[in-house]
């Protein structure tokens, strides 16, 4: 009997301590895969950090020895030697992005809003033509295509030649998307009750957009803005077949002109000034950084103003 009984209890626990060991083997193994996912995404984000460190910090040692204030403060000469500095690419490139942003940022947040507030009550045809996946598209097309279509339409149709208003125009084309799709993200964060609260107050509904959600809205809109200005600031292909490429300051809306990155690529591929080409991109680099750090200033500061922080 004890022999028998005995034998019961070890066939009874033997199931128990069979699935306390499957239990214990796939924690281990889950742990284990966790280790290698956890290992895999820092590995990940380590070599991507390195590759950027190592681009920025190539760029900048090889520009540091051209970079003084003669060369910012001289214009570039022409030629095939590259010779000169970069001060009137830097002007150009001040007046490209104030005009593609006096026209981008209108039509983009005026956009955000009609998407947002009145497009549940919109016609079919105006939804077609003014429609989320419509503005998806467009940010998905690659930069020369509006290009094309800027040297299409506002260079050779519209007869304004190479010039800060056909790339101005053209670059609006090329960030209006960014604008809309950035701004119409700001406005659906605004909570609801909001509009109900200030409607309920006896406001109308433009009064309530421009006093209350505008307002709450803003540091999104902002922020979509200021990207914006950096992708101006870093396109080549657009203002290569719209702005021109004169190597002067512009003079009016219809003069030709040249960007910084127009500039680099200019240096780099059509003169032997290499050295010169390393030395703007190490300015063009400079100025994405601290566009960067303006980025982060301006949401904190917009974002703590707006939930009443300080």
């Amino acid at each position: 009997m004890s022999q028998t009984g005995s034998s019961s209890i070890t066939t009874l626990s033997n199931p128990l301590v069979s699935n306390s060991q499957t239990a214990t083997h796939n924690l281990a193994r889950r742990k284990t895969a966790q280790t290698l996912a956890f290992m895999l995404i820092w590995l990940s984000g380590l070599i991507a950090i390195a590759a950027v460190v190592w681009i920025i910090g190539y760029v900048m040692i090889q520009g540091a020895s051209i970079v003084d204030l003669e060369f910012l403060t001289t214009r570039p000469q022409g030629g095939m030697d590259g010779e000169g500095g970069m001060s009137t690419t830097i002007v150009t490139t001040l007046y490209l992005v104030s005009l593609t942003i006096a026209i981008a940022a209108p039509l983009g947040i005026g956009a955000a809003v009609y998407l947002v507030e009145y497009a549940t009550e919109a016609s079919r045809e105006s939804k077609f033509i003014l429609s989320r996946s419509g503005v998806e598209i467009l940010a998905g097309v690659p930069s020369i295509i509006f290009g094309l279509f800027g040297f299409a339409l506002f260079v050779s149709a519209m007869k304004l030649k190479f010039s800060l208003l056909s790339a101005g125009l053209s670059g609006a084309c090329l960030i209006l998307p960014v604008i809309i799709r950035t701004s119409e993200e700001a406005l659906l964060s605004v909570p609801r009750s909001l509009r109900e609260g200030s409607l309920a107050l006896g406001a109308t509904r433009w009064q309530t957009i421009w006093g209350v959600v505008l307002p709450a809205a803003l540091p999104g809109i902002i922020t979509g803005i200021v990207l914006s200005i950096g992708r101006i600031i870093a396109e080549t292909a657009v203002f290569w077949v719209t702005l021109g490429g004169s190597y002067r300051l512009p003079k009016n809306l219809l003069s030709s002109g040249r960007t910084m990155a127009l500039h680099v690529y200019m240096l780099a591929s059509e003169t032997r000034a290499f050295e010169r080409a390393m030395g703007t991109a190490a300015v063009l680099i400079i100025v994405m950084i601290i566009l960067n750090l303006v980025i982060n200033y301006l949401s904190r500061r917009l974002t703590a103003r707006a939930t009443g922080q300080r």
